[in-house]
């Protein structure tokens, strides 16, 4: 028994040692390109935006939690101010797409107007290097992304009640373009 116990503790350790390591992305990196669904029913790709427009990725921990709802109904609130510039923007979680607690009923809930991307498997999430595997959540932190797919900010401190109009504001500092 002490044999197996040993073995598996081996085994666990190698796999664990095997797996690569995710280097913080930084200003300047390329973004982590992500195929996820939307709470509209779409699914979405980084890749589509390449040269296009500026793209907002915005990870939140979890669906109908306190934090989350006022930072997801902020995003909502300030979306006249966000749409003014030439950016396509998402909040995403780890949680479902579907279900009662899944996105798509969180987005209905907050009458949402930009969709909420999902990642149940946590690949982008990992990416982007936000993902909690002991909690299995995203840690909330919110990407600016070029129009040449570079990652042009890391927001990390984010007001959950000001984060609509945060983001406004760094589109703004950023120089993207308003939307003709």
């Amino acid at each position: 028994m002490k044999a197996l116990t040993m073995l598996g503790l081996v085994i666990g350790l190698l796999t664990w040692a095997a797996q690569p390591a995710t280097a913080e992305l930084k200003v300047g990196d390329p973004a982590p390109d992500f195929q996820l669904q939307g709470s509209d029913g779409q699914t979405y790709k980084l890749s589509d935006y390449k040269g296009k427009q500026a793209v907002v990725l915005a990870w939140f921990p979890k669906a109908f939690t306190k934090g989350c709802t006022q930072e997801c109904k902020s995003i909502k609130d300030g979306g006249a101010a966000i749409r003014k510039y030439d950016a396509k923007y998402f909040a995403a979680s780890v949680d479902p797409q579907e279900g009662e607690h899944g996105n798509t009923a969180f987005a209905k809930s907050l009458e949402a107007d930009y969709p909420i991307l999902s990642d149940p498997g946590g690949a982008a999430a990992q990416a982007y290097g936000v993902y909690n595997p002991d909690r299995k959540i995203a840690v909330r932190q919110t990407f600016y992304i070029d129009k040449d797919g570079k990652i042009a900010a890391i927001d990390k401190t984010i007001s959950t009640k000001n984060a609509g109009e945060d983001i406004a504001e760094r589109l703004k500092e950023l120089g993207v373009p308003e939307k003709k």
